[in-house]
């Protein structure tokens, strides 16, 4: 696959990514009691909820800024594979209810890889 092949897929599910990630952590701040409510029917702790609602944000702006893609990915790989780890284990529905999780997760690790610092022979 070319570079700019590579660069122009990328770019796509950046974007895409971007907006989805910016979607539901805004829907999560929006609705801050609800959001800690469900962390904490979870048993997880309600602030919990902030980081990631804030790192979801973050994360989906941080998708959109070149210098940033790579951790930006990384934060938001941990986040879904909580969200994947919780639909398995915690909500009901199970793993199949946690299909967008997943399909995120394995999309944020195909940006990873299309990022992935080119070897030194190509970089002269």
């Amino acid at each position: 696959m070319s570079a700019s092949t590579r660069n122009i897929i990328a770019w796509i599910l950046q974007g895409l990514l971007a907006l989805a990630f910016l979607a539901s952590g805004g829907k999560k701040l929006l609705d801050l009691p609800g959001t800690v409510n469900m962390f904490g029917q979870l048993g997880l702790p309600g602030v919990l909820a902030y980081v990631v609602a804030i790192g979801e944000v973050l994360g989906g702006i941080g998708l959109l800024v070149p210098r940033l893609v790579r951790p930006a990915a990384l934060g938001l790989i941990i986040i879904m594979i909580g969200a994947v780890v919780m639909h398995a284990t915690k909500i009901p529905g199970g793993i199949a209810g946690g299909m967008p999780a997943l399909v995120l997760l394995l999309l944020l690790g195909v940006v990873l890889w299309l990022r992935r610092p080119a070897p030194a022979s190509q970089q002269l």
